[in-house]
């Protein structure tokens, strides 16, 4: 059982970063393949972001290329989504997730593990 903890979420206006966290109960945190996902008010749930077991692998959404960059912390058991030059339509609340797998996944089936969520508004 891994137990997952969103933080970092909030307001911010268009054009501002936010950097979200993730931290994982075990220590095991290491073998884990991690994902972010976000689902905004009236939509389905989409994939944002993911990262190997080792961080050495990620893959992005395209409508996030370039602008979120994810991250992890094995020694800390944490996941990172540093998220700069944000727009109103990246309004959401959003989840991390951890895999079975130490492979990038991008299928939200794929994740065993998932937080509770943190909001994050861009006003415009």
């Amino acid at each position: 059982q891994v137990q997952l903890v969103e933080s970092g979420g909030g307001l911010v206006q268009a054009g501002g970063s936010l950097t979200l966290s993730c931290a994982a109960s075990r220590r095991t945190f290491g073998t884990y393949a991690m994902g972010w996902f976000r689902q905004a008010r009236g939509k389905e749930r989409e994939f944002v972001s993911a990262i190997s077991w080792s961080g050495g692998s990620t893959y992005y959404a395209d409508s996030v290329k370039g602008r979120f960059t994810i991250s992890r912390d094995n020694a800390k058991n944490t996941a990172y989504l540093q998220m700069n030059n944000l727009k109103p339509d990246d309004t959401a609340v959003y989840y991390c997730a951890a895999a079975n797998t130490r492979l990038v996944v991008t299928s939200s089936y794929e994740y065993s593990y998932w937080g509770q969520g943190t909001q994050v508004t861009v006003s415009s």
